[in-house]
């Protein structure tokens, strides 16, 4: 059977938090979707601006347009606990993961799906992300990340300044793209990922209370799968003053903890590809 002709189950999910201005693209942006077999499940993770009513404003159309819908507001617990959640609900073989302030492109859900549905050894499939304001305006940014008009621009994709920026020339499109040592040096895999939700149950769901949790999960499953980097922009990546990794602070905290966790749980592996750097940042 080709790939055009397959249609499989795909699960959705939108962890949604304090979004009220940007939940409403989101949702939208997957009722367009070209793949038709989609369910969606959306969680509220205890926001306390208006981001319910915002949701809650959708409602019928995605009951419309779904396999199977569920909305799903809750106490505040965290996107890694989150996202176990939604592991749990999904029927899909494969999980499309979106942030609440992010806008897919109508045929990322068919591109990623098409990839993944073909290629049973790979666990993760994701595309480049391009830039869009607090208005939905398409954007660039210049040397220090700050968003600009397009003609302006330094960087008009994530993958473009990860190039530049992280020496990833050679990591993306190549065999190294989504390997265990190169992601111990930090996190390139951009945003707008989906999953075999199988694998993510194979290497243990998510730690509850774990930041950065991408990272975390991209390392548990480099261990045992490939990934796929699909050159072509698949998300727009809303940036704005409240992205969690402009926060230096943030990150270096988070991305130590990860570093520990996979020194003390998964020495085997720490000990063969950590370099000196990352060896002597953990305190090994």
């Amino acid at each position: 059977m080709t790939t055009a002709m397959k249609n499989d189950l795909v699960t959705v999910v939108i962890p949604a938090y304090n979004h009220q201005d940007y939940v409403g693209q989101t949702i939208r942006s997957i009722l367009n979707q070209t793949h038709r077999n989609i369910e969606l499940v959306i969680f509220n993770d205890g926001s306390v601006d208006n981001t319910d009513a915002k949701i809650r404003e959708l409602i019928p159309d995605c009951e419309n347009r779904f396999t199977r819908f569920a909305y799903i507001p809750k106490d505040n617990e965290g996107l890694a606990a989150t996202l176990n959640r939604a592991i749990d609900w999904a029927s899909g073989e494969y999980l499309f993961l979106i942030a609440s302030d992010d806008v897919a492109k109508p045929h990322t859900v068919q591109t990623l799906y098409g990839f993944l549905c073909e290629h049973e050894h790979y666990a993760l499939a994701v595309g480049d992300n391009d830039f869009i304001d607090e208005t939905g305006q398409r954007c660039g940014w210049d040397k220090r990340r700050n968003n600009v008009p397009l003609e302006q621009a330094v960087y008009s994709t994530a993958v473009q300044y990860m190039k530049k920026n992280w020496r990833g020339r050679r990591r993306f499109g190549s065999w190294n793209y989504g390997r265990y040592k190169t992601l111990l040096k930090g996190n390139y895999i951009t945003n707008g990922k989906m999953y075999q939700r199988q694998a993510l149950i194979r290497v243990g769901r998510y730690i509850p209370g774990m930041k950065v949790e991408d990272w975390y999960m991209n390392l548990q499953l480099a261990k045992y799968y490939r990934m796929k980097y699909i050159d072509e922009v698949l998300l727009s990546y809303r940036w704005h003053g409240a992205n969690s990794i402009r926060n230096p602070q943030y990150l270096g905290d988070a991305g130590k903890t990860i570093l520990q966790n996979e020194r003390k749980n998964h020495p085997e592996w720490f000990k063969k590809y950590a370099d000196k750097k990352i060896r002597s940042e953990t305190g090994d």
